[in-house]
């Protein structure tokens, strides 16, 4: 189509761009032809050669008025329906599409979410009803057109633009074209379109590098910019750059669009604000300076103006109800109100004489026929809801006026449809605090109200209980003949109560008086210039606001006929007021701007229009600054059908003011109506500002109209108090008049801070002796005291200081071409508050047809539009399926509702875009490292300023007494096998091991001398069958058990070395197996032994697939046991001799195999012997893991060294049977016994709601006095707290549990012994174990500092335990390796006999164990050899003391160092974040966060329905910024038990990030956060 002239010219790419993009529209049907040239020939006007110009001194706003071909090319580009008109002037359009172009030209390509395609699937809504395009909400839109300005309007803006710049400057130079000319061609626009972005771009100091990783190339995706063509992904060129953070090379689509993430972050939006030095320990978030450019108001302190003297008419009647009287016996006949059906055609009409016995015999009625003669229900004065349909406005009215006349106040409210109605419960809460006991109805709605099988109406939630009584005629008595209602002059009591939804959700109830109620008609009937019998349309709700004030109180009082046209048929036939106004030649209209927009859409098929008749087109919400565009586009229009402009009269109104402006209806068509092009740069700081270059953010107001007669406004500074505005200020407009409301029912304090407002000046003197009443509209007073109104109270959003008005951005956000994408008026715009400062939230409807791709291009475009033209960050914008949002009666969006859902995480979105990397500026600054200072500085520092050096140690072995047996064990034996052999011989048939099975049965035990001997066969089978000699290793496959324990001391009697391995799981043998083969590799096994089941499992084929099965060692199979003796036993040279090798998995997925000798595994077993005080006579439950670790001594050493029973229950019983270990517990009356978090975790999940059911099984858990968990970790003080109080019930006592600490270079480091008796018979036992509160943020520093409990940022950590007898430990610098004082958080080193004494590595790489095994300090005491925990952690001396006396020093434990993650400068533990996340949402079970390239990645399980899924994005994202001052990267929503766990109940984070890199977690949805 574009034609060959344009080859040999040198266009710009972004014309050339447009131009393919005008293309697409005419192809698409967007755009006629003719607007299809015109637009071309602008595009590229400015590149053609040029004639000369001879009209360049005229002015542009001499136009040629509007020609109906220029209207009737509106019809047509209408009809394509494509465009969305709501709210839009033609400048906003071009504006946003300038700014879009900008974009595109430096767009960075944002990495689309990730979606199952279950849920794809789910949200298209086959099957789904067309939601109500319509939307009644207040603030309904309106619509647009390509209107030329008329000339008068023109000259409008230019008298408005003068006044303004004479406010300022007090001169008269500035001039500028009308807002509903189009702007001066969009190459202009482009051109500044350029400037601005280059203005953008140079403005941003050096960004701060959000990643170590930085790619060659930005990736750039090119897209015609309304184009819903398919694209091709672009190859992301540097996926094959990638590695993990262990060098690993991933090459996947994850990857390749979190560093599409990454290079969208590495471009800050916003100039990074100006950061103040914080110390260390505070984080302080920023304050945002004030920008010292911002435009400040100039002008002179405005004065109040006066509307004109309400004019006292003789025949004004003394009060409504004495109007009624009138009106009903002079002219009975008269038409008051004319309802229709839904077919158009008059349905009833009722007449002033009707209209005057019915509410007589109403008011009758409630007064004397509820309750009794003695105890009426109702007496004057009470207040009654009334609950009407919107289609019946007769019975609403006769109701309305049986209450004045019984002078009791009516409360209209809507009819409750369902018991949960959005909003509902709220007017529920003013029903009750109104007092309200009947509720009057109609016949009809009283049949539709939902009921109960009793055929009783319900009570609603939130409601008081209610008298449901029905008006109709034939259901009331008659009046006697000698009663008549009395009819009073006006007075202050109550007339009626109008409610109001505030901006939270909550309903209030205005209350007005009589002698209001009738000002205010008379106010209107002077400035409306209302004669009696005038026709009046209506389309209002009649129930409240406008179409109340006009269709039923004013109308009344002077005579009028209402015809009343119900919301029902409007959405049938879209015309009928207008088909209304020609066949009853009415002289006024009450409409709203929606009603004007669907006029537009629906008049193509009109024939006889002619509105001539109309004096007065009253829009409601004129005061909204985007119904300009429909005023404008129906003018147009209509103005060939006979609407004069004058006839447009705008209002401004709200519930406490009543009417506040209203334009004045003139028969001077010469006079323009006001206008106002002001800067939205300006209106963010509440200054007006004309803009006459700056075409992209401008905002066009019209006038609403003069003040009310006998009124007085000014506007007064919208927060603190209340003081004058300048004239170039924006502020709250305030009334004072008798006309307005008084009060918001029963609620005083408001009242005041309402009704009761003095102006001040800025001396702070009051301007008036009478009180001003705030009407919740911003705004200010034009030249000729015209009102212009810029936005509402409740819609202010303030953002960084700069204020917002959500409708302005809803029109923004319009303006991108949604109808492709989203419903027109079903855009929700709110703010959130998040890290002290508002978030700004949109939330749409979107179509069920509008791809994935579309909606998030859509989306995209949404966002950049909002940044170009308010320069306001979007934090969240979210589309839900069609027909979800929570309507207002009238079918808006139920504001406070959406925003209710949003926050609590059930509004379901279909797709979520969240951009906090822009919006959010107020961070604390990263911190800086500090050039590192010298250890001997610190300790220096530390001794100075009184701290202690944080160092402990447990009791001295030496100093302890043994009895004389303990004495002989230690000193006689030093190796295991020699204790087993002696045991064996003093006390043969003491029992040492009872193991239980799932039923809690016994299934095996053993004695001393039971254990001996089949230790010794096991040894012969070594021997003989193995031909292994002294030192081998031999690896040891068995489940938890007793052959366990058998084969291991089988290997000491051999000589060879044991190796515990977990078998092989037959379920999942894929994944269980390789690991079991990575450990017999490389621990070096020469042989395996096991039992003859596991033995068929590992040369099984499902064993073959998962790894190769010829290269196993020798296998063993101890079932069939040789019958001898060995010749003789094993006895190792040399105490320093490795005893067994011990493997385990750390949580970062590192396989470590220490080395533990004779000399630590008797010191060990001797250490947990005196801090347990283990003795033959005791018996200890186990419910552990057997392999590695604590577990593996507990369960296979001590019992052997200290000679007591263990009764040994395996983890894996429990998930059949979760009660076997407390059962067992209590069966054996245990006093002590140890378990793992993942053993305590399964019975506080398992069992909490068994707690009753086990008492009566006569569980008793009242002589347990420790309870140990095992751990390698921080202690779990939630879990361990809700185990305490769930099984308190059943004994417990809460200070049983406790939690030891071990590691992999000391498997016990910590041990927390019993503490429940008495001091004398306590002995060696120590105090409880104190729980601490410390500041979070000062953790992140490295810092410990103690704060009281439930201060912020407080977060509790619970002693790991007490030191174990001869282990010291110190806190130190894991850098520096200098020690630290108490006030800091440092690597825990310890020094004991029982350290292990090495790692077992296939390569000897001596530089990892020389470090982790043997470090001194760097300065202080030199000498010492400590082993690295790789833990943080600190010390605190309590001021507790041990039995002996001694102050007690409390180990606390933080995280593992390999696991905390650097972000900012800061150090942060994964389970910090993690437990805010699991609080965030009810349905998040599980969650686990690491980093990558810096990126912080959050990876939640959901226990929910597929749909909440994007729920959680925006609360996850939303409480790691709260808590953690940190913005969240990525969101990885899982199925439950995709996290992945160890046996020790860890998480395996490292493992989760690699299965995420590589593509293999299946997750329901990914969201990368912008």
């Amino acid at each position: 189509m574009a034609d060959r002239s344009l080859e040999g010219m040198a266009l710009p790419l972004e014309v050339r761009a447009r131009l393919a993009e005008l293309e697409l529209e005419l192809s698409e049907g967007d755009i006629t032809q003719k607007g299809y040239e015109k637009k071309r020939s602008k595009l590229i006007g400015a590149y053609l050669p040029q004639p000369p110009r001879v009209d360049q001194a005229l002015p542009q706003e001499r136009r040629a008025p509007v020609t109906p071909s220029s209207a009737s090319r509106y019809h047509r580009r209408r009809s394509s329906g494509s465009r969305d008109e709501r709210y839009r002037s033609d400048v906003h359009t071009e504006a946003v599409q300038a700014a879009l172009a900008k974009h595109k030209e430096r767009k960075m390509a944002v990495p689309m979410p990730s979606k199952r395609r279950s849920l794809v699937v789910q949200t298209s809504m086959d099957a789904y009803t067309p939601p109500d395009t319509s939307s009644g909400s207040e603030d309904e839109g309106s619509v647009q057109g390509d209107s030329q300005g008329t000339p008068t309007s023109s000259q409008g803006s230019i008298n408005m633009e003068h006044w303004i710049s004479q406010a300022i400057h007090g001169s008269t130079t500035s001039t500028t074209s009308s807002s509903s000319t189009q702007s001066g061609g969009s190459g202009a626009a482009h051109r500044l379109a350029d400037v601005m972005a280059q203005t953008h771009i140079e403005n941003h100091s050096a960004p701060p590098d959000v990643t170590t990783y930085t790619s060659e190339h930005s990736i750039q995706v090119e897209r015609p910019q309304g184009s819903t063509t398919s694209r091709t992904a672009p190859k992301y060129g540097n996926a094959e750059l990638m590695e993990t953070g262990d060098g690993v090379p991933v090459s996947s689509r994850v990857s390749a669009k979190i560093q599409q993430l990454v290079n969208t972050l590495k471009r800050p939006k916003r100039p990074p604000l100006r950061e103040f030095f914080v110390d260390d320990f505070e984080e302080l978030l920023e304050v945002q300076q004030p920008d010292p450019n911002q435009p400040k108001p100039e002008g002179a302190q405005m004065l109040a103006t006066r509307g004109e003297q309400l004019g006292v008419v003789t025949n004004w009647p003394p009060s409504l109800e004495a109007a009624l009287q009138r009106w009903g016996t002079i002219s009975p006949k008269a038409p008051c109100l004319t309802t229709m059906d839904t077919n158009g055609k008059p349905l009833y009409i009722l007449t002033y004489g009707k209209l005057w016995t019915r509410s007589m015999k109403v008011a009758y009625n409630i007064l004397h026929k509820l309750g009794t003669k003695q105890e009426p229900m109702v007496r004057p004065g009470d207040r009654v809801a009334l609950v009407f349909p919107n289609n019946d406005p007769a019975a609403f009215m006769v109701a309305f006026y049986g209450c004045l006349l019984a002078e009791v106040v009516p409360v209209p409210i809507e009819v409750p449809l369902t018991r949960k109605d959005a909003g509902s419960q709220q007017i529920g809460f003013l029903l009750g605090s109104c007092g309200v006991t009947v509720a009057l109805t109609s016949d009809a709605c009283h049949k539709g109200l939902p009921k109960s099988p009793t055929g009783e109406i319900p009570q609603f939630k939130g409601w008081p209980k209610l008298l449901w009584f029905v008006t109709e005629s034939k259901h009331l008595s008659k009046p006697p003949r000698d009663w008549f209602p009395h009819i009073k002059d006006a007075n202050n009591d109550t007339a009626y109560i109008e409610y109001k939804t505030c901006k939270d959700g909550s309903v209030l109830g205005v209350t007005v008086t009589r002698i209001a109620l009738l000002t205010h008609c008379q106010a209107l009937t002077q400035a409306c210039g209302y004669t009696e019998a005038e026709t009046i349309v209506n389309v209002l709700d009649f129930k409240k606001d406008v179409g109340l004030w006009h269709g039923i109180l004013t109308s009344v009082m002077n005579m009028m006929h209402v015809i009343s046209i119900p919301y029902s048929l409007m959405k049938v036939n879209p015309l009928s007021w207008i088909q209304k106004v020609c066949q009853y030649k009415a002289k006024v209209a009450c409409v709203k701007s929606r009603d004007m927009h669907w006029a537009l859409v629906a008049h193509r098929d009109q024939r006889d229009v002619n509105l001539s008749s109309l004096r007065m087109l009253i829009v409601a919400d004129g005061a909204n600054p985007w119904s300009i565009s429909s005023c404008d586009a129906f003018l147009n229009v209509f103005q060939s059908k006979g609407l004069r402009q004058e006839v447009i009269c705008p209002c401004a109104s709200s519930p406490e003011a009543l009417t506040v402006a209203i334009r004045r209806p003139t028969d001077d068509s010469n006079q323009p109506p006001g206008r106002g092009v002001l800067s939205m740069h300006g209106l963010t700081y509440g200054v007006i500002r004309v803009d006459s270059e700056e075409k992209l953010s401008v905002l066009t107001v019209q006038d609403v109209g003069l003040v009310m007669p006998g009124a007085i406004m000014c506007s007064v500074k919208p927060d603190g108090i209340p003081q004058l505005c300048r004239t170039d200020e924006i502020g709250e407009l305030c009334v004072c008049a008798v006309a307005t409301g008084t009060s918001y029912y029963g609620l005083s304090g408001m009242t005041k801070n309402t009704f009761e407002v003095f102006p001040m000046t800025s001396s702070g003197a009051p301007i008036s002796e009478y009180p001003f009443i705030r009407t919740g509209l911003l705004g200010f007073v034009g030249p000729g005291g015209l009102v212009f109104v810029v936005g509402k109270m409740d819609g202010l959003m303030v953002v960084s200081g700069r204020r917002h008005n959500a409708d302005d951005i809803v029109a923004t956000a319009l303006a991108v071409e949604p109808m492709k994408f989203v419903y027109r008026g079903r855009i929700a715009v709110f703010s959130v508050t998040v890290l002290h400062d508002e978030r700004i939230v949109i939330v749409a409807e979107q179509r069920p047809d509008s791809t994935e791709e579309d909606s998030f291009q859509w989306m995209s475009r949404v966002l950049q539009a909002i940044d170009s033209i308010h320069q306001v960050g979007v934090y969240c914008l979210a589309l839900v399926p069609a027909n979800t949002l929570p309507k207002t009666p009238l079918g808006g969006i139920h504001l406070s509702e959406t925003k209710q859902l949003f926050l609590e995480g059930s509004l379901h979105p279909c797709n979520v875009l969240m951009c906090p990397h822009t919006c959010v500026t107020n961070l604390p600054k990263p911190r800086q490292k500090q050039p590192e200072i010298g250890p001997a500085s610190v300790m220096v520092g530390n001794l100075v300023s009184g701290k202690r050096i944080a160092q402990a140690s447990g009791r001295d072995l030496g100093q302890i007494e043994d009895n004389d047996q303990a004495r002989k064990v230690r000193t006689e034996f030093l190796f295991l096998s020699e204790v087993l052999q002696w045991r064996a011989q003093t006390t043969p048939d003491h029992l040492l091991y009872t193991l239980l099975n799932c039923r809690g049965t016994i299934a095996n035990s053993l004695t001393c001398v039971q254990l001996h001997k089949r230790a010794e066969k096991i040894a012969v089978m070594l021997m003989e069958r193995g031909h292994l000699q002294d030192g081998d290793h031999v690896a040891l496959v068995y489940p938890p058990g007793i052959d366990l324990i058998a084969a291991f001391y089988g290997c000491l009697y051999a000589g060879c070395v044991p190796i515990t391995v977990r078998p092989p799981h037959p379920q999942n043998i894929a994944t269980t197996l390789p690991t079991v083969k990575m450990i017999v590799e490389v621990s070096r096994s020469a042989c395996l032994m096991t039992t003859q089941l596991i033995c068929k499992l590992l040369r099984s084929r499902e064993a073959a697939a998962a790894v190769d099965v010829r290269t196993w060692p020798l296998i063993l199979d101890t079932d069939d046991l040789p019958k001898k003796r060995p010749a003789q036993i094993y006895k190792p040279s040399n105490p320093d001799t490795l005893a067994y090798l011990d493997f385990s998995v750390s949580t970062t997925g590192m396989l470590a195999g220490v080395k533990m000798s004779h000399a630590a595994t008797s010191a060990f077993c001797r250490s947990i012997k005196l801090q347990c005080e283990l003795y033959p006579s005791r018996e200890v439950a186990i419910c552990l893991d057997p392999y590695c670790g604590l577990g593996f001594v507990l369960w296979c050493l001590c019992s052997v060294y200290s000679g007591h029973q263990s009764i040994l229950i395996p983890p894996s019983e429990l998930e059949t049977n979760p009660a076997l270990w407390l059962l067992a517990v209590s069966q054996y009356k245990v006093r002590d016994t140890f378990c793992s978090y993942s053993v305590m975790e399964l019975c506080t999940k398992g069992l909490g709601s068994q707690t009753e059911s086990l008492k009566a099984r006569g569980l008793d858990l009242s002589r347990v006095r420790t309870c140990v968990v095992v751990a390698e970790e921080r202690p779990r003080i939630a879990l361990t707290q809700s185990f305490s109080k769930l099984f308190k019930d059943l004994g417990l006592h809460p200070r049983a549990v406790s939690t030891s600490f071990g590691c992999r270079v000391n498997l016990a480091i910590c041990l927390q012994p019993h503490r429940l008796w008495t001091l004398v018979e306590q002995g060696t036992s120590g105090p409880d174990p104190t729980t601490v509160y410390v500041d979070m943020r000062a953790l992140r520093h490295d810092r410990v500092r103690l704060v009281e409990r439930g201060s912020p940022h407080s977060l509790p950590l619970m002693e790991s335990g007490k030191i174990l007898p001869g282990v010291r430990i110190i806190i130190a610098n894991p850098e520096t390796k200098g020690p630290l004082g108490d006030s800091h958080l440092g690597e825990i080193w310890v020094h004991s006999a029982h350290n292990a004494s090495g790692y077992f590595t296939i390569y000897g790489d001596e530089s990892l164990q020389s470090d982790h095994f043997n470090s001194r300090l760097s300065f202080g005491d030199t000498q010492t050899i400590w082993a690295r925990t790789g833990y943080l952690g600190f010390l605190r001396r309590t001021e507790l003391t041990d039995a002996n006396g001694e102050r007690h020093d409390a180990l606390y434990v933080v995280g593992a160092l390999d696991e905390a993650m650097e972000l900012r400068g800061m150090r942060y533990h994964p389970i910090d974040i993690e437990t805010s996340v699991i609080r965030a949402h009810k349905s998040v079970t599980e969650c686990a966060v690491f980093t990558w390239t810096n990126l912080l990645v959050v990876v939640v399980e959901l226990d929910g329905s597929e749909q909440e899924a994007l729920d959680l994005v925006p609360l996850v994202t939303n409480v790691v910024l709260e808590e953690h001052y940190l913005i969240v990267g990525v969101v990885v929503v899982v199925d439950i038990g995709v996290i992945p766990i160890n046996s020790r109940g860890e998480k395996q984070r490292m493992h989760l990030r690699d299965g995420f890199l590589a593509d293999q977690l299946d997750p329901i949805y990914v969201a990368y956060n912008m």
